[in-house]
């Protein structure tokens, strides 16, 4: 009897010692992982702020095949949650957004060990444009039953969750490049393009110096119309005045103006006229990268119907500015192909 006493009592000394030693140990965590992916700051922060695209970038459920989503009526910005159930259930709530900035959300857990809160961070940063520099971090504090787990089961909550972060951020790096590499080509027949008055300059360029050019171009156009208080009066447009079966072209870069500019001085700079066409339209929506496409669909439609090319060059009217929609998916490019009337 006296023996089980003591082996009792040493066991009890153990357990309180134990306890002691566990609830003295630090059980705040910050876990965190940074990627810089090549996307616009704008389009990777638009992902992670809609809850209802965690699902498809997410590392979760190629861990729990088990999983279902359920999403509230508001899935982005903040108060925006979802919830989900499966191996262990939970949800998330975004407690704050910045707008292309920083994202705060609470997550909540219910673990065997009951519920847990951690709450998780996103900042986005330009680097090198297009490039953003993603950071996922997470913060809280384990409890005395979680330490004592971890230390007897050897898991590796840190390093586990890092795994986790990195294998988000390769989904969400996925989802970014699918989101700025979607575009869509449309024939959208033949219309009439009322011409007008602009100011433009016209040079040759190799086929892999264009789009540098072309920039060249529209910042001295600009620079020229700023000077002398001009206002645009449309969208900018290129006339392909020639062009090479090596992808070198002839190009007039133009900015419509509402009337005849008379222009002097070294500067480069000319004014001049579009009239009327009737001519074959195709949009774009996409990366300027996919105009090649976009161009020989729309000759080849020119070739199919037996239209008459007319005297009138081709030109290509850029809809949207990047500056102002730095999601290529979303840039809208309008192609214009003169044809003689038909009869």
């Amino acid at each position: 009897m006296k023996f089980l006493k003591l082996l009792l009592f040493l066991v009890l000394i153990v357990l309180i010692a134990g306890t002691l030693y566990f609830a003295t140990q630090d059980g705040s965590y910050q876990i965190e992982s940074t990627r810089e992916i090549n996307a616009p700051k704008e389009v990777v922060y638009d992902i992670v702020n809609e809850y209802k695209t965690w699902e498809e970038w997410g590392p979760w459920k190629k861990e729990d095949p088990t999983m279902v989503f359920n999403y509230a009526e508001k899935t982005s910005g903040e108060g925006a949650s979802y919830t989900w159930q499966g191996e262990m259930d939970g949800g998330m709530n975004t407690t704050q957004a910045i707008p292309h900035s920083h994202i705060e959300q609470r997550m909540t857990l219910d673990t065997p060990g009951g519920e847990r809160n951690p709450e998780v961070y996103w900042d986005f940063k330009s680097t090198e444009n297009p490039v953003t520099k993603v950071t996922w971090g997470i913060t809280g504090d384990h409890t005395l039953m979680d330490k004592v787990y971890y230390a007897f089961s050897g898991m590796d909550f840190n390093g586990d969750m890092k795994k986790m972060f990195e294998k988000g951020l390769d989904g969400l790096e996925e989802a970014a490049r699918k989101e700025i590499n979607k575009y869509s080509i449309n024939i959208d027949g033949i219309t009439q393009y009322s011409g007008g008055f602009y100011l433009s300059r016209t040079t040759s360029a190799k086929a892999q110096a264009v789009a540098q050019i072309m920039s060249q171009n529209y910042g001295g156009i600009k620079e020229f119309m700023k000077e002398n208080n001009i206002v645009a009066s449309g969208m900018p447009f290129t006339i392909y005045n020639e062009t090479f079966e090596n992808g070198d072209v002839i190009m007039t870069n133009a900015v419509p103006v509402r009337e005849k500019i008379v222009v002097a001085g070294a500067n480069n700079v000319l004014s001049g006229y579009t009239p009327t066409v009737t001519a074959v339209k195709a949009t774009m929506k996409g990366n300027y990268t996919n105009l090649g496409e976009a161009w020989t669909k729309v000759m080849q439609q020119i070739k199919d119907k037996g239209y008459t090319l007319a005297d009138e060059k081709p030109f290509e009217v850029y809809v949207t500015d990047p500056q102002n929609n730095p999601n290529p998916a979303d840039w809208i490019t309008e192609i214009y192909v003169p044809i003689k009337d038909l009869e």
